[in-house]
């Protein structure tokens, strides 16, 4: 049996859940979420829980059993408290701006890059070295600041590029005279 899977998720106050078919409706205070799922697992809720299950042992199954639980525990924890991620510029004259909703990266090209946020999606830039992707759609989140960082990489000769805090990027060396 799935150790993820088998755990109940609890239902915070505040939050709405429904359940129609293999549809998965969640309601919070900062927000909703949707998502629809495979017919074979079954979802329940009892005694302010929700209860993830799968009809037998087949691979395709035990495989989906705990990613359904997972992808309902994120939609709970996305409308009650919300996810971010954050990245930070290195590299001499590397920075991020905000023009009105479009993020602008200066990161040595030869034209400043900009990207829209896709809805439900916030960025802010509290130094221009830093930025601050949030919302309550954790793979959104997740999608959108891997697709900053795709800008520009961080690379592995002088570390430059645009890395999550806290990412650590392995130095190698250089050529030999």
């Amino acid at each position: 049996m799935s150790r993820i899977g088998k755990k109940p998720i609890d239902i915070p106050a505040g939050v709405e859940v429904k359940i129609e078919g293999n549809k998965a409706y969640v309601k919070g205070p900062k927000g909703e979420l949707e998502q629809s799922f495979v017919k074979e697992i079954k979802i329940d809720i009892e005694d302010n829980q929700i209860l993830v299950t799968r009809p037998n042992d087949q691979v395709k199954n035990r495989a989906l059993h705990g990613l359904v639980r997972s992808l309902i525990d994120n939609m709970v924890v996305g409308v009650t408290e919300g996810y971010s991620k954050s990245l930070q510029l290195v590299g001499v004259g590397y920075r991020a701006a905000m023009k009105g909703k479009d993020l602008v990266l200066t990161v040595g090209y030869s034209h400043p890059v900009e990207m829209t946020p896709p809805e439900g999606i916030e960025v802010d830039v509290p130094s221009n070295t830093e930025i601050k992707v949030s919302g309550i759609d954790k793979q959104k989140v997740g999608q959108f600041a891997a697709q900053i960082r795709a800008v520009r990489e961080p690379e592995p000769y002088k570390g430059k590029g645009i890395r999550y805090k806290g990412e650590y990027v392995r130095q190698k060396v250089g050529k030999t005279g």
